[in-house]
């Protein structure tokens, strides 16, 4: 094994791409968009395009390149208000609408999706950083959303529930549960608006969305090809904000004219939007910090699973909420493990996610960085060894740029056990038996996900049915799909999105029972 350094110094790092520099205005910034009206520097209320009252702006910068890509309106708890009231009278007409009718718009909303692929993905890596490959993929993944719940709109059902009573004929509806605040982050600035977004307006809710102040752009062109699909005015509303964003979550949370919450986010906010909901008893889901373990038994597929590791490790260059975050590897094959995973990350070309070369973008921002540089230190303070990356890119500065990190020898006491990372650092830490990993994953407040590669098919029950998250992936490094259950337990979240039973979030259960029905 190479010898530890500090943090910023060098063993051996991923190629450079130089970060190639843009215009700094709107326009200049989003050169090659085929369609640049999908493109608004405005809040949505209402069904209009709307700026703040006193002008307030917020500034969106690309991360690669810290150029301004333009700005969006900051808007107060006024404008919130606005907005709540807007979907509210939106609401009478279209809980009323038919699910084939809400199927139909949707649809159409699918199909633009796709027919703008090229200007969608590219507006995610602006934004986000990620490279072009997977902001299409997001794209992709964020339409799916879409398709499914346009589908699932239709499916509805009522129930028909036997009486002891043979005077009594018992039925159930399903019906929208009203106006629903969404709640998004910005490692997937379209998916996580769609995974919220379409299965309200299949169940015939209305919505307030609060997008990230880091990338609102991506939100703002769903919004522009909802209102070419036909979603009438009121049905989407988008209130952007940054200096004002916990008075703006406060009365999204506490309105009572808000009958739903959904976020996706950290533990910490997760906490204190469930504090400000319960003061109505709202419905609320979900999706907080995960801590994913990552465990290769010593009889896996080596080779499959460092391809899983690099999957799940490294996908949006390790800010997404289920990637890796512990990495448990068995005694025996731990060595060898370890060593294909360093040549592995050790070819990875990190920069501007716009070139074509480039197979990782930058972190989202300098805290970002700042949080990865405070894991890899106190790695290496507790015995931790460094086998690639380590540093910042400081041939890439003004962008956030870190390198790809494989940590070696990590004590299950270091910070990075504890905290989700949110950064592209594979801490790989040793184990010896069964019991005890699934002792070490199970250590934890979080349970989003966990991922375990092995071939003997009595352990993956064993294992799977004995871990505390909410989804696994076996002998895999991606789980998300649309058509299945997405979320976590203990203090990962509440309830499901995506699925069969993902659009039963945004609806009420509501029973019917008729009486006097005697006999002749």
């Amino acid at each position: 094994m190479l010898r530890a350094l500090a943090v910023g110094q060098k063993v051996r790092g991923p190629s450079l791409l130089v970060a190639s520099r843009m215009a700094s205005t709107l326009s200049g910034e989003f050169t090659g968009l085929k369609d640049s009206s999908l493109l608004h520097q405005q809040a949505f209320i209402d069904g209009k395009w709307v700026d703040a009252k006193d002008g307030a702006t917020i500034k969106v910068c690309n991360p690669a390149t810290a150029k301004e890509l333009g700005t969006v309106p900051e808007l107060t708890v006024e404008d919130t208000k606005a907005a709540i009231d807007a979907a509210e009278r939106a609401f009478k007409t279209w809980s009323k609408t038919t699910p084939k009718h809400r199927h139909d718009i949707l649809m159409k909303l699918y199909k633009l999706m796709m027919e703008n692929t090229e200007d969608l993905g590219r507006i995610i890596t602006l934004e986000n950083g990620k490279t072009l490959v997977e902001g299409k993929g997001e794209h992709t993944y964020s339409a799916s959303f879409v398709e499914w719940f346009a589908e699932e709109a239709v499916r509805t059902y009522g129930t028909v529930i036997p009486s002891p009573m043979p005077t009594m004929r018992n039925v159930t509806i399903q019906q929208p549960v009203g106006v629903c605040a969404l709640l998004t982050p910005w490692n997937f600035p379209s998916a996580m608006i769609t995974r919220k977004m379409a299965p309200a307006l299949a169940a015939g809710c209305t919505v307030v969305i609060k997008p990230p102040s880091e990338t609102p752009f991506s939100c703002l062109a769903l919004v522009e090809l909802a209102n070419r699909a036909g979603v009438p005015p009121g049905v989407i509303n988008v209130v952007t904000t940054q200096k004002n964003i916990q008075e703006v979550g406060k009365e999204l949370c506490e309105s009572k004219t808000v009958k739903k919450v959904s976020f996706t986010g950290s533990t910490p906010v997760a906490k204190m939007l469930l504090r400000q909901a319960s003061s109505t008893l709202k419905k609320v889901s979900i999706e907080a910090g995960g801590n994913a373990p990552f465990v290769v038994f010593d009889d896996a597929d080596i080779d499959k699973a460092v391809e899983g590791a690099l999957a799940s490790k490294f996908r949006g260059t390790g800010q997404t909420c289920v990637c890796a975050n512990r990495l448990y590897v068995q005694s025996s094959i731990y060595d060898e493990f370890a060593s294909r995973l360093a040549d592995k990350v050790d070819k990875f070309k990190v920069g501007n996610g716009l070139d074509t070369d480039t197979t990782h973008g930058p972190l989202i921002h300098n805290k970002a960085i700042e949080k990865v540089e405070a894991h890899i230190k106190d790695a290496i303070a507790g015995g931790a060894e460094v086998l690639v990356g380590g540093g910042r890119m400081n041939e890439l500065i003004p962008g956030s740029f870190f390198q790809p990190t494989v940590l070696a020898n990590v004590s299950q006491q270091a910070l990075v056990t504890d905290e989700e990372t949110f950064g592209p650092i594979a801490a790989l830490i040793r184990f010896e038996t069964e019991d005890e990993v699934i002792n070490l994953c199970n250590d934890s407040d979080a349970g989003l996900a966990a991922y375990f590669f092995s071939r003997d098919v009595g352990r993956i029950w064993r294992v799977a049915e004995s871990l505390e998250v909410g989804m696994i992936g076996v002998n895999t490094g991606l789980i998300s799909q649309a058509c299945v259950p997405f979320g976590g337990v203990k203090e990962s979240g509440l309830g499901r999105e995506g699925g069969p039973t993902g659009i039963a979030e945004y609806m009420e259960t509501k029973l019917i029972a008729f009486g006097g029905l005697a006999d002749k």
